[in-house]
């Protein structure tokens, strides 16, 4: 029997009081997860508390560290009991009272916008609220704690109604802590060993510490990554999957188990899930590896294992190199910890390497999870940004038709005789990239371009630079070079190429009209001048030499206020109809102030085409002008 002082009440913070109400309210959902969650919990005490008899100095028994699960099917009360650190009063305040991640506020916004219809609440424990779902189970919890640092018990109580009481248990509490669950009506079946077998078994198998489900051990499998790889089975990876990430029932899209005995030793099995949470609007991934050392747990979330741009996978790293009382500093400065990084970064990229040779369609399906965090390493990675590269897939006119993605070796693999550039396009999807007059000249010689979607992949691009040799260029650049078009012989023997019969094609008084547009337009833009890249449309906005794509200046205005566009080149196509009636109406004077207006009114067409907002007044002008001058032509 334990003594106990007066209680004290406590408020949940905000957050918390809305979870609670929405897990007392989810009668569909998974229950078991209850149990995965505060045996994952207690596991964790127990991992913290090896780590300080290991590191503290002080002799803290840790020879019988466990977890024990007892039913009371009579009093229809299920405790969930660990010898780990405990909880001073302090800790079970802001451990139990309040959310310090980060990334639990956002699952709460979600799980609270979604209402109880849609959120999945089997994601809890991700996000560092994983004690509440206690109360899918309980209508009243219990929670006694002793901490190691100390000699005073408190226990915990709520009913999960908006407050919490906390009371001093002055004997009788042995170290670690022990959760109460009075069940709620209709829900027995969790007092029956059988089904607790079941849930333990299923979910918690490879949890590092014994479990004790009265007196029976049931989670007495070994480590599966020290085992041989050949040994194991793909439900044994599988489950380990679910351990490790909380997704039950989720298979992840490939593993990758690693094994080194030199220069340094180490096991690993990392996982790639099924789903890009940060695509979910879940934020940033930050969860990190679980670091190991002769098999204790140092850290879980173990960020400097793998470069930022591979944070989407899952996984362990186990080495009997790095020293027990390695802390979490010491990490970051241990040599064989920076070689073993390198290494492990090495085996992913090779994995991905093998999957995008050796079957595609598996490696596409990855790469539209998560080629929006692999990308980054481009920008990020100076060693590996050749290998990086070559994993990276867009959109092209090649593969207009199809969902086909392709890379940039694909790309150089089609290119044309005398092509020194990649080309790409962009815009907000595939169909206003098609409708950009700087494509005719592509289309119209059969050049490939790639059709970028989402301005960061021009970013990255724009890093990139080039690709086996090949510069790598918007196709609204004045940077761009076209191949040589193929030379004909004329009948006196003369060679002449395309380039020389179409600059015999340019109308007479075609440069006055260039002459009166610059005129016109003043300092809207750096240059009006001769295109060589339309076949169709009359005009074209191109960028200066060196200056960002539209599409990514577009995007940095609209997320820096101070940010103006650059100045853009006018281009005029003197072979459409329009340019050539107008070259023919500059030989009278008095047609020069239609002709600018004419080249006002091209211009803004070219900035919307480009998706640029021109004046709109002076726009809306313009045209009424022009529209009262055709219908007083009329009869």
């Amino acid at each position: 029997m334990t003594a106990q002082t007066e209680k004290q009440q406590y408020s949940f913070q905000a957050e918390i009081s809305q979870l609670l109400q929405l897990l007392s309210h989810s009668l569909y959902q998974n229950r078991e997860i209850t149990i995965r969650e505060l045996v994952s919990n207690a596991s964790d005490a127990l991992d913290k508390f090896r780590y300080v008899s290991l590191t503290s100095g002080q002799k803290q028994a840790a020879d019988d560290l466990r977890v024990t699960i007892e039913p009371d099917k009579e009093k229809r009360i299920l405790t969930i009991r660990d010898n780990g650190v405990g909880m001073t009063r302090e800790e079970l305040v802001n451990n139990l009272g309040t959310i310090a991640r980060s990334g639990s506020l956002d699952f709460l916004k979600k799980a609270q916008k979604a209402g109880d219809k849609s959120v999945d609440l089997s994601l809890i424990g991700q996000f560092g609220v994983g004690f509440y779902s206690a109360f899918m189970l309980a209508d009243n919890v219990e929670v006694v704690t002793r901490s190691y640092t100390e000699d005073t018990g408190w226990r915990w109580e709520s009913t999960g109604d908006g407050n919490y009481t906390i009371g001093e248990v002055t004997d009788g509490v042995e170290r670690g802590t022990s959760i109460r669950l009075h069940l709620k009506d209709g829900l027995d079946e969790f007092t029956e060993l059988v089904r607790l077998k079941f849930i333990l078994r299923k979910y918690s198998t490879f949890v590092p510490h014994a479990i004790y489900l009265e007196s029976e051990h049931v989670n007495d499998q070994p480590p599966i990554w020290v085992e041989p790889r050949n040994t194991l089975t793909e439900d044994q990876y599988n489950n380990f999957f679910e351990y490790l990430t909380h997704y039950p029932g989720q298979k992840p899209l490939w593993h990758l188990h690693l094994s080194a005995d030199s220069p340094f030793q180490f096991y690993s099995i990392l996982y790639c899930p099924d789903a890009n949470l940060e695509k979910m609007g879940f934020g940033r991934t930050d969860h990190g590896l679980h670091l190991c050392a002769k098999r204790i747990l140092v850290q879980n979330d173990n960020r400097n294992l793998l470069p930022d741009y591979l944070r989407f996978l899952r996984g362990i790293v186990d080495s009997a190199d790095l020293p027990l009382n390695v802390s979490r500093e010491a990490l970051q400065d241990n040599t064989v910890f920076r070689k073993m990084q390198k290494v492990i970064t090495k085996k992913v990229l090779d994995h991905l390497d093998s999957i995008s040779s050796d079957s595609q369609d598996d490696y596409i399906r990855f790469y539209r999870e998560f080629g929006v965090i692999l990308r980054e390493g481009v920008t990020s990675d100076f060693e590996n940004r050749d290998r990086l590269a070559k994993l990276l897939r867009f959109g092209s006119t090649h593969s207009l038709m199809t969902s086909e993605m392709v890379s940039l070796e694909d790309y150089c693999s089609r290119i044309q005789e005398g092509q020194e550039q990649i080309y790409f396009a962009c815009g907000t999807d595939a169909d206003a990239v098609m409708r950009d007059p700087n494509l005719e000249v592509f289309r119209s010689r059969n050049l490939e371009v790639l059709i970028l979607t989402d301005p960061a992949d021009e970013f990255i691009l724009s890093h990139l630079r080039e690709f086996d040799k090949k510069d790598i260029v918007s196709v609204d650049s004045a940077d761009l070079k076209l191949p040589p078009k193929a030379t004909t012989t004329t009948e006196s023997g003369e060679e002449k190429s395309e380039q020389d019969k179409e600059a015999e094609n340019v109308p007479e008084n075609f440069d006055k009209v260039l002459g009166l547009l610059t005129e016109a337009l003043g300092d809207q833009v750096q240059e009006v001048r001769r295109s060589e890249r339309l076949t169709e449309s009359a005009c074209c906005l191109v960028n200066a030499q060196g200056s960002m794509s539209t599409t990514l200046q577009r995007v940095l205005r609209m997320n820096t206020p101070d940010f103006e566009m650059q100045k853009m080149i006018l281009e005029i196509n003197p072979n459409a109809s329009l340019v050539r009636r107008m070259a023919e109406l500059a030989s009278n004077p008095d047609n020069n102030r239609f002709i600018q207006e004419c080249g006002l009114q091209l211009h803004a067409n070219a900035m919307i085409m480009a998706g640029l907002a021109p004046n709109g007044n002076e726009m809306a002008a313009r045209l009424q002008d022009f529209m009262l001058q055709l219908a007083s032509q009329k009869a």
